[in-house]
């Protein structure tokens, strides 16, 4: 019989989920109907109604979305916010130069006065989230056009959002959850005067280096302390000398007193991007295509970047933030492809997609979903690729791409700006974008990057989707990337400032004419118009198949298969808990990881002069002579631990609680061993990665000597 399925209940299809500790990121919102009893059970002593409330101030009003990508807790009454250096290191690198290297050496504002504005900076507090389901689908009737559907919906979705900030400086956002099985209406409050206070040296913050990164064991202090600021209202309000320390609803205790192993925690924040529900097609992609194509053009990119940061000082601080952006990926795929064969990811969720398909037997709705998907993947293999391609080469590879991009607008629609009277201020713009691109920019690495990079693009690209222009230079320079590299950026005006700034400075109809042709400006429209005409709308129509099959599919699995698995809707940068317990494990045969690390790992690491590995002349004094004060526990400093916590990208710089809900440490990353935990969960070999809080304390107050950060925070012994 063919079986009728309607939308179903959330709350009940997790209730009927078979729940185990550790795996799941769960929307506050909902814990206290799905997750309070088993968290307890676990060894929680607060309850749901403190991690989050609409009523009163609870722990979320502490926790704050940092910049677009991290999570940050506010810990004093006059809005000190800690995050991680990685997340800072932009903001940090922005300040930093030659005389002034707050990289390398760190930066301790002594006073308010001495705290640093952070241009284009953000942080953001959930005022409410709530259930919109019902409304973003109210008018849907069988039969509509997929346009009318979406017509509706955002019409909907726009009735919900003027509704829940009207009469507020609020802003709001309605997100889909398990690909648009579920809307989530979510109300924030956005900050826009954020200014750093306090970074670590290289040698804290960045303490083993990219070969360190993702690994167990872990001994890098990865923090840094920013304040936020409002109107003297307390609201919102942009950068001003006027304003003041914003006063937060909830600020978060900080625990002295240390964790041990079984110790029930849980981590509070804003995680990326998890795909734990993808069909067998997608996962295949992913391991024997994505990956090794996204590695291979990266490790070339980092390779070129390193050597040139190995140089010179000057180029370690123009190239270190997008070397970390670059490395960070690239070394997370190659984990998560060693975890996903591990765990025989392809096999596991073919398997599931049999048993589904035997559930779903007689239901032509259910059953063609899985038939849409494998069809749909064999249909978009070119465009998926190529589309990966366009992405890396674009945004890992030669700036002088994007940089180009930039100037589209005035040199495409001069005479349009100017009869808007728009011109002054495009140029304006430009001008001042030039002096931040060229501030970090090198000629003769990005050159390196060029010929390398193409080369590679220039090997894996469908012929009949690659830019025209490099079609044409191929055949004309028969291949040799280096000499078409060489005669591009001599001719091309795009890689030398003087010659953009004159542009700039003498802009008219004749000077834009001019630009048009361009070679740099001409290979990066070829570049930009191949991919926005001939792979994205390709890709976008295969895709939104794809996301269309995966709603029934996943709708589907929670119906006819309650008890499967853990279900919880997929990381989508949306708040959310996710609780486990502090442990170790074992990654591999013969292989046995403790739970913590400490200070005396730092000092068995270092290796004077080396870039990774070194120390600076006080930490090392400080270290050697063991003056943990009372931030030690028995003669030791822990430096950080390990937690089945189920976390990803954006997690970093979440806080990490115990049971009691004070703060015991940041969280800053995963076990290598983990990587693969977006795409699918392993309770064993699945640990986050925490600086312990007493040891980001010491390194403040004993570091630092910034007793006055010390003293505004609330601490418990």
């Amino acid at each position: 019989m063919k079986q009728k399925i309607a939308l179903i209940s959330f709350t009940i299809v997790f209730f009927a989920a078979r729940l185990m500790a550790a795996e799941g990121m769960w929307l506050p919102f909902l814990l206290k109907q799905l997750n309070e009893k088993e968290m307890k059970s676990l060894g929680m002593k607060i309850s749901a109604e403190d991690i989050y409330s609409i009523n009163k101030s609870s722990l979320k009003d502490a926790v704050f979305l940092f910049g677009g990508g991290c999570t940050s807790e506010i810990v004093s009454s006059q809005g000190l916010v800690f995050t991680n250096h990685h997340c800072g290191f932009g903001n940090i690198q922005s300040h930093s130069s030659v005389e002034k290297n707050y990289l390398k050496n760190g930066f301790v504002a002594a006073s308010l006065q001495e705290e640093l504005p952070n241009e284009g900076l953000s942080v953001s507090r959930i005022v409410m989230m709530r259930d919109v389901t019902n409304e973003v689908l109210n008018g849907i009737k069988p039969g509509m056009s997929r346009d009318e559907i979406d017509a509706e919906m955002k019409q909907n979705i726009n009735a919900i959002k003027s509704e829940a900030t009207k009469g507020t400086h609020y802003e709001a956002i309605v997100k889909p959850f398990f690909y648009g099985n579920q809307y989530v209406l979510i109300v924030s409050e956005v900050f826009k005067d954020v200014r750093l206070v306090f970074a670590p040296p290289q040698c804290i913050g960045e303490f083993g280096g990219d070969t360190d990164n993702w690994m167990w064991p872990r001994h890098n202090g990865d923090f840094c302390v920013f304040r936020i600021y409002a109107g003297k209202d307390n609201k919102p309000a942009a950068y001003s000398p006027e304003n003041v320390p914003y006063q937060p609803l909830r600020h978060l205790n900080i625990s002295l007193k240390g964790v041990k192993e079984g110790d029930f925690t849980f981590v509070y924040g804003f995680p990326g991007t998890t795909q734990q529900y993808l069909s067998s097609f997608a996962v295949n992609y992913i391991m024997n295509t994505q990956n090794p194509m996204r590695v291979n053009l990266r490790r070339e990119a980092l390779a070129i970047m390193n050597a040139a940061m190995q140089s010179s000082e000057a180029l370690k601080i123009k190239y270190a933030a997008k070397e970390a952006r670059i490395s960070n990926a690239y070394k997370k795929w190659i984990g998560e492809g060693k975890g996903l064969r591990r765990l025989n990811a392809l096999s596991v969720k073919q398997a599931l997609e049999s048993k589904y398909l035997l559930a779903a037997a007689g239901n032509d709705e259910l059953t063609n979903a899985v038939n849409s998907l494998k069809q749909n993947y064999l249909d978009i293999a070119r465009f998926n690729k190529a589309h990966d391609l366009y992405i890396e080469y674009i945004f890992s590879g030669p700036e002088i791409i994007r940089f180009a991009k930039n100037f589209t607008n005035l040199v495409e629609n001069y005479e349009t700006l100017k009869n808007k009277g728009e011109l002054d201020k495009t140029v304006a713009s430009l001008k001042t974008g030039i002096s931040g691109f060229f501030k970090n920019y090198d000629f003769e690495t990005d050159k390196k990057l060029f010929a390398a990079i193409t080369a590679i693009f220039m090997n894996e690209i469908p012929e009949d989707l690659c830019p025209d222009v490099l079609s044409a230079m191929k055949r004309q320079y028969n291949g040799n990337w280096q000499a078409f590299t060489d005669d591009l950026y001599k001719a091309s005006a795009l890689p030398s400032k003087t010659r953009m700034e004159s542009f700039l400075n003498s802009i008219n109809a004749e000077e834009c004419e001019k630009m048009k042709s361009d070679p740099g400006f001409v290979l990066s429209k070829s570049i930009y118009d191949t991919y926005l005409i001939g792979v994205e709308p390709n890709y976008g129509a295969f895709a939104d198949q794809i996301d269309a099959a995966m709603k029934i599919y996943v709708k589907g699995l929670m119906t006819l298969l309650p008890n499967y698995r853990k279900y919880y809707p997929d990381a989508n940068s949306t708040l959310r808990v996710a609780y486990g317990k502090v442990e170790g494990f074992r990654p591999m045969d013969g292989k046995i990881y403790d739970y913590y690390t400490t200070a005396t790992g730092i000092l068995e690491k270092y290796v004077p002069g080396d870039t990774e590995f070194d120390l600076d002349a006080r930490t090392l004094e400080l270290l050697q002579k063991k003056d943990f004060g009372r931030y030690g526990q028995n003669g030791e400093l822990r430096v950080a631990f390990t937690a089945s916590n189920h976390t990803t990208g954006g997690n970093s710089g979440s806080p990490v609680m115990n049971a009691k809900g004070e703060l015991i440490g940041i969280n800053f990353d995963r076990a290598w061993e983990s990587t693969m935990s977006d795409i699918m969960y392993d309770p064993e070999r699945c640990r986050n990665i925490v600086v312990d809080i007493r040891y980001v304390l010491w390194v403040i107050d004993k570091w630092g000597n910034a007793g006055r950060l010390i003293d505004e925070m609330s601490l418990v012994n």
